[in-house]
């Protein structure tokens, strides 16, 4: 059963001169934890803003819990939580105060739903007192988070909630939404980070208001055509505008320290880039065969997707 159901979804801002969402149909089975992977200025947060009924699409249909965004708004924002990107609680109130105000609005108690929170809440509470607005970057995503559980919605919407937090918090949120996944609530999240991508059950990579795949992780890692080398030199920069120059390289781009490249023969071992290396006298040269990742995935889709929006798989597979 589909918790989240998108249909030619379609968004433009600026009298129709900037497509932010082009014909975007994907859906969300129940209990799943759904990721939508992006750079920014990919059309997630429309696409976010328009099933939190706070958005108006241009065309298209859309429904979460089975309610049409716009015919039944007033149901789905009884059922939703949203985080926002940007911190949105009331930066004046405190802890315990912004989460007696969610609580109140949607008619419930803190201690009504108080252990579908616990977990998050009790690395809150010592700071119970504290404005909101004093609060470290952790703390203000958990908080926001325990607002957007309060009333037990059934589908929960978090938009880039680790953007500017450190390393371990975002290993400890993501701990979190795992736990709620097992409570059985929908999650869709969307982050700029591939690496995160990998924590979702599946995800849909989406690059200028397009759809460029939809799976698992594993599956779009999997779907990778051609065999990937990674090479380092002394002279990294300049031996990536070598490579660029040379009529044997398929695509060739900066990845971390090395350059990942793929060749447009059906090479699968590291002789060919050897010689293609040797002409250009670099010193120090490293050359192996990595492994794929998201990242490689995006940037490679991105490079072939024209016009079609993918096709969602059945199932993901």
């Amino acid at each position: 059963m589909s918790s989240v159901s998108i249909k030619n979804i379609v968004k433009t801002y600026n009298k129709g001169t900037i497509n932010a969402v082009k014909e975007v149909s994907f859906e969300v089975q129940a209990g799943e934890l759904f990721g939508l992977i992006g750079p920014d200025g990919a059309g997630k947060t429309s696409i976010f803003r328009i099933l939190t009924t706070l958005l108006l699409a241009d065309s298209g249909s859309a429904t979460v819990g089975g309610y049409d965004v716009i015919k039944d708004y007033k149901q789905i924002r009884n059922i939703v939580g949203y985080m926002p990107g940007k911190f949105s609680l009331y930066q004046d109130l405190t802890v315990e105060e912004n989460l007696s105000f969610f609580a109140t609005i949607f008619g419930t108690t803190i201690e009504a739903n108080y252990e579908l929170i616990k977990d998050i809440y009790e690395q809150i509470e010592p700071f119970n007192k504290r404005r909101a607005g004093k609060l470290s970057g952790g703390m203000k995503q958990k908080l926001a988070l325990c607002c957007a559980l309060i009333h037990k919605p059934i589908v929960l919407f978090l938009d880039e909630p680790t953007t500017g937090v450190d390393v371990v918090s975002r290993k400890e949120f993501w701990q979190m939404l795992e736990k709620l996944k097992k409570q059985g609530i929908t999650i869709m999240v969307s982050t700029p980070y591939m690496d995160e991508a990998t924590l979702c059950d599946r995800i849909a990579l989406i690059q200028n208001g397009n759809i460029m795949s939809i799976e698992t992780p594993e599956n779009i890692i999997n779907d990778f055509p051609k065999t990937l080398f990674a090479v380092k030199a002394n002279n990294i920069y300049a031996l990536l505008q070598e490579l660029r120059s040379c009529d044997q390289i398929e695509s060739c781009y900066a990845f971390g320290e090395y350059i990942h490249l793929t060749l447009n023969s059906e090479d699968t071992t590291t002789e060919t880039i050897d010689r293609i290396v040797a002409q250009f006298n670099q010193d120090d040269v490293e050359v192996k065969i990595v492994t794929p990742t998201i990242e490689d995935s995006f940037i490679r889709l991105m490079n072939e997707y024209k016009d079609e929006p993918a096709k969602e798989k059945p199932n993901g597979k």
